[in-house]
C-alpha cells in the first residue's frame, strides 16, 4: 500500500461514519446514504493527490457529497445503480423514537437545497458562510433556503401525510 492510499484510508476510517449520517439526513435512506458517501469517497480518491494538502478536507469532502445528492435527483432512473442478488450484511441501525421518525419522514419531504441547508446548519452546525461555500451559493440564498425549508419542515411535522 503507497503512502498515498494509506494516507486516503486513514481518512475514510476517521470520517466515513460523520459523512455517512450527513448522507442519510440529506436522503433519509441507510442504502442511499451509503451509495452517496461510496460516491462522494471515490471522487476523492480520485483528486486525493491534489486536495490532500488542503488544511481541512471536510468542507470539501461535505460540498462534494451535497453536490453528489443533488445531482442524483436530476438523474433519470435508468442512470441509477441496480441492485445485485449478492447483499452485504450490517448490523440494524437503532430503532429510531416516533419523533424521530417523523422528524425524518418530513425531513425527507423537503426540497433538496433546502434540505442540504438544514443539514448543514442545523446538524453540521456549520455557519452561515461556512454553508455557503459548501453549496457554493452566497450567504442571502443560505438564509433564505434555511427560512424556506425550515417553514417547510414545520408545516410538514404540524400535518403529517399518513404512507398507507
Amino acid at each position: 500500500m503507497t503512502d498515498r492510499d494509506e494516507a486516503f484510508a486513514e481518512y475514510f476510517a476517521a470520517r466515513s461514519s460523520a459523512m455517512r449520517a450527513t448522507a442519510f439526513l440529506l436522503c433519509g435512506d441507510w442504502h442511499r446514504a451509503e451509495d452517496l458517501v461510496q460516491q462522494t469517497f471515490t471522487k476523492l480518491y480520485l483528486r486525493w493527490n491534489r486536495v490532500q494538502r488542503h488544511e481541512s478536507l471536510d468542507p470539501y469532502v461535505r460540498r462534494v457529497l451535497i453536490s453528489t445528492f443533488i445531482d442524483e435527483g436530476r438523474w433519470g432512473w435508468w442512470r441509477r445503480e441496480r441492485p445485485q442478488e449478492t447483499r452485504i450484511e450490517r448490523a440494524a441501525a437503532p430503532e429510531p423514537s416516533d419523533d424521530r421518525v417523523t422528524l425524518l419522514g418530513a425531513l425527507a419531504r423537503v426540497p433538496a437545497r433546502q434540505r442540504a441547508v438544514l443539514v448543514l446548519r442545523y446538524w453540521q452546525d456549520l455557519s452561515v458562510e461556512d454553508t455557503a461555500a459548501a453549496l457554493g451559493c452566497s450567504a442571502g440564498t443560505v438564509k433564505s433556503q434555511a427560512a424556506r425549508g425550515l417553514d417547510t419542515l414545520r408545516t410538514l411535522v404540524a400535518h403529517p401525510v399518513n404512507a398507507d
